[in-house]
């Protein structure tokens, strides 16, 4: 269901539209499901889905997969290979590996499209850039690599990180350089690489649990060479957990965008229990996603969230499967002047939901400049 308790500055609900992929049957890469799909629109004209998929094991790459629409209206895909597998020592380690949760950010005034994902490597999950013209051809960017920021007094180096996406546009940093700008969330701990190591945020942080940061990179700097864009730079905390449905952590979802209040985020919250190390199997959490709202002049402010879910885990589909209880939104895209949004069920399934404005006589998000 969607609540219909909301902020009043984030005017915008989710309404559940159905389910677009599952796992095709006697397919050794999709075994473990498919889900957490990036998106795209190629230059044939195609909506096209980047999911993850993930075989025995737990092992992941990202698939690509054309979206077929009736009236208008995303019902399922056809698949079209693998784009991105663990080909790089720092994505696979002897006993795992993984190219997963992809999310893609069209960013015109470079030409291309940039996908962000997490690498699974040897030092656990790190975040990596690929770039593509075509939608078709990937190549590596590498490791997102953190510059040392005196304010912050520590290395973002060293602890895992996950849900990186970009803005679609030039933003100003807070020294108001032009900038390219992207979302990250770093884990404040080293139990994967150093179990015995005891490991906490930085003296800086709001919040010790994993929240959402911004860090920018000059676009002067990668309109001269795009490599650049894995050099994150200029580093602030942007918000952490605030209500019960996201006690333990938060993460963004698809990338920001534009809409007449600002840029609008949407985001995953995590409640529960984490039991174990966050790096293992979870059984008692529940995520939920909810938005938003970031200040259109300095993206690192934020200006509202809402205060409840806009979407639950309530299908049969969202709460059975690898893991129970599950709605993580990862893509966004706008269809015949109607916004959808991707979403990952119970790490199993894809589903789609309409983003919708519950105003009156106001654009919807496809409709804004």
């Amino acid at each position: 269901m969607t609540f219909t308790e909301r902020s009043t500055a984030i005017p915008y609900a989710l309404e559940r539209v159905g389910e677009v992929m599952a796992p095709e049957p006697g397919n050794p890469l999709e075994a473990e499901g498919v889900l957490n799909p990036a998106a795209a629109w190629s230059p044939e004209g195609d909506l096209i889905l980047f999911p993850r998929l993930v075989s025995a094991g737990n092992f992941s790459r990202v698939g690509r997969a054309r979206v077929v629409t009736t009236d208008g209206v995303p019902t399922g895909v056809e698949r079209e290979g693998v784009v991105l597998e663990p080909a790089r020592a720092w994505e696979h380690g002897t006993e795992h590996g993984g190219t997963e949760d992809p999310r893609i950010t069209a960013i015109p005034s470079l030409g291309v499209h940039v996908m962000t994902y997490v690498a699974f490597g040897p030092m656990g999950p790190r975040p990596a850039l690929a770039i593509s013209r075509d939608l078709t051809e990937w190549t590596r960017l590498g490791p997102v690599l953190f510059d040392y920021d005196d304010a912050l007094d520590t290395d973002l180096n060293l602890f895992p990180n996950k849900d990186v996406v970009f803005f679609p546009e030039v933003v100003p940093a807070p020294d108001g350089t032009p900038s390219y700008a992207a979302l990250h969330r770093p884990m404040w701990e080293l139990g994967f690489s150093r179990p015995d190591e005891v490991s906490t945020a930085p003296a800086v942080a709001p919040d010790d649990r994993p929240s959402i940061w911004i860090s920018y990179i000059p676009a002067a700097e990668v309109e001269a060479d795009i490599a650049r864009l894995v050099r994150f730079g200029s580093h602030r905390f942007v918000a952490g957990p605030a209500h019960d449905w996201e006690a333990i952590k938060i993460g963004a979802g698809p990338a920001p965008i534009r809409v007449p209040e600002g840029w609008l985020l949407l985001h995953h919250g995590v409640s529960g229990e984490i039991s174990g190390g966050s790096f293992e199997p979870q059984s008692n959490v529940r995520y939920c996603a909810g938005a938003m709202l970031l200040d259109e002049r300095d993206p690192s402010r934020l200006l509202a969230r809402t205060p409840h879910p806009l979407l639950s885990p309530e299908t049969d589909a969202e709460v059975d499967g690898i893991v129970a209880n599950v709605v993580f939104p990862t893509a966004i895209e706008v269809i015949d002047g109607e916004t959808y949004v991707f979403y990952g069920m119970a790490d199993s399934r894809i589903g789609v939901a309409r983003l919708i404005r519950v105003d009156t006589g106001a654009r919807t998000p496809g409709d804004a400049s």
